[in-house]
Order: structure tokens, then C-alpha cells, then sequence
């Protein structure tokens, strides 16, 4: 016969102290407040009373006992051939099933973090502030600055220098040093190639510059190039779009 473990027979013997201790109190009150009998009650309705106070407090008090007593017998029941108890788990293990399995939570909760946000309000918002800096400074500068437009263009009379809106400068100064095949289209497309490929070649999702050195030197390389070309456009060449000092010839560059 299986040995019952000594925490159940704990619990059973605990509960059966707790449930005697119970019912001498309640039957010491029960017999203090009990009135004294009435002459005028007959005797069968007073036993009929007793047996009825007497059964709703032994449900009420003895339901510990009577649980830790059916606990008790079914982990210490057996076979009269022995082996196996009734109600044992596998391999004959008595252990509660609630003692074994670990509780936890049915629903899995899922909380990842992502480093994105809505585009609304989040980022239209500041958008629109950025937006309206721009305009206000837009407003003040051209109040103080004066940028007056120059006299209507004559196809007779071509000036010189001539040259381009200082976006197309850098342009303007490759048309110098390459064919314009090689200027116009190889090396700006070689460039925007390169520059839509830049995500693709770089694949790293951090946002920190310290972990992106590949891409920010590519955008800072193609930015400088393309600034020298137009700072040497704009303050170098002067008539016949020739090499100069703006030092020594001055600036032949007008907005």
C-alpha cells in the first residue's frame, strides 16, 4: 500500500482540531442563548427544533472534516492486491495535480517594442511647424533684403558670364571639364543610381549615426561634391566663364 505523504495527513489532522474546536463553541453558545423551555410548546416541536439547529451547524462546521476525510481516503485507497492507489496519477504518483503543474496565464501577451509611430499627428505635426518657421523667416528676410529683379532678358545681347540658377551650377561646371555626354548623363546617373541603392546596400535598422558610417560617408561625399562644383561656379568663374579670384577680380555672380 502506497505510504499517504505527511502533508495531507497535516492538513486532515488540522482540519479535524479546527472542526471539533468549532462545534464545542457553537454548542456551548447554542446551550447559553438557548431560552428555557415552554410549558405551552409541545415536546415533539422542541426535539423537531434541536434535530434541525443541530444538523444546520454540523453542515456548516464539519464540511472541513468531511473534505479533508475524502481527501485522505482517496489518496490512501488501493487494490486489496496492493499496487497502484485509486485516484493516483501516472507512474502511482499521488501528488495533487495543482502541486505539479505551474500556473500561468492563458492569453500570451505579446509586447514588442518598435521604434515607429503614426504619421498623424506625429509627424504632419511638427511638418507643419517646420513649415511655418520657414515662412515666418522667409517673410522677415525678404522685409530687410532687398532682391530686386533684373531688366527683361534681350536675345540680342547675351551676358558675360553666362550663367545658370545656382542649383545647376555644379552642372554647369562639369560641362567644363567633361564631354556632355560624361557630364549630363554618366556621372548624375552613376550618382542617383548610387543613391537609390543606398538603402539597399545598407541594411542596418539603427538610427544612430555611430552605427551607420557607410551611408552617412556616401551622402556626405556626394553633398560635398556637389557644393564644391557649385561654390566654384558661383564665386570662381567669371567672363567667358574663365577661372578667377573673387579677391583680386571680383564676384560675377548675381542671385
Amino acid at each position: 500500500m502506497t505510504e499517504i505523504p505527511e502533508h495531507l495527513l497535516k492538513r486532515a489532522q488540522a482540519a479535524r482540531e479546527k472542526a471539533a474546536s468549532a462545534d464545542a463553541a457553537s454548542g456551548a453558545d447554542a446551550a447559553a442563548s438557548q431560552p428555557a423551555a415552554d410549558p405551552r410548546i409541545p415536546a415533539h416541536l422542541l426535539e423537531r427544533s434541536k434535530a434541525a439547529r443541530a444538523k444546520g451547524e454540523g453542515e456548516s462546521g464539519g464540511g472541513a472534516v468531511a473534505v479533508a476525510d475524502r481527501l485522505t481516503s482517496v489518496v490512501a485507497a488501493a487494490p486489496a492486491a496492493g499496487g497502484i492507489p485509486v485516484g493516483a496519477g501516472p507512474g502511482g504518483h499521488t501528488q495533487r495535480l495543482l502541486t505539479v503543474v505551474k500556473s500561468g496565464s492563458i492569453q500570451e501577451v505579446k509586447a514588442v517594442p518598435v521604434d515607429k509611430v503614426h504619421t498623424w499627428p506625429h509627424l504632419l505635426s511638427i511638418e507643419f511647424v517646420a513649415a511655418l518657421a520657414v515662412t515666418v523667416f522667409t517673410l522677415v528676410f525678404s522685409i530687410f533684403v532687398n532682391a530686386p529683379l533684373l531688366a527683361a532678358a534681350n536675345f540680342n545681347l547675351t551676358p558675360n558670364p553666362s550663367k545658370a540658377p545656382w542649383y545647376f551650377l555644379g552642372l554647369q561646371e562639369l560641362l567644363t571639364m567633361f564631354h556632355p555626354m560624361v557630364a549630363g548623363v554618366t556621372l548624375p546617373g552613376v550618382g542617383l543610381i548610387a543613391l537609390i541603392l543606398a538603402p539597399f546596400l545598407d541594411r542596418n535598422p539603427s538610427n544612430k549615426p555611430e552605427d551607420r558610417k557607410f551611408i552617412i560617408s556616401l551622402m556626405t561625399v556626394h553633398m560635398m561634391f556637389w557644393a564644391v562644383l557649385v561654390m566654384i561656379g558661383s564665386f570662381f568663374r567669371g567672363p567667358g566663364f574663365n577661372f578667377v579670384f573673387p579677391w583680386r577680380d571680383g564676384i560675377f555672380f548675381e542671385l
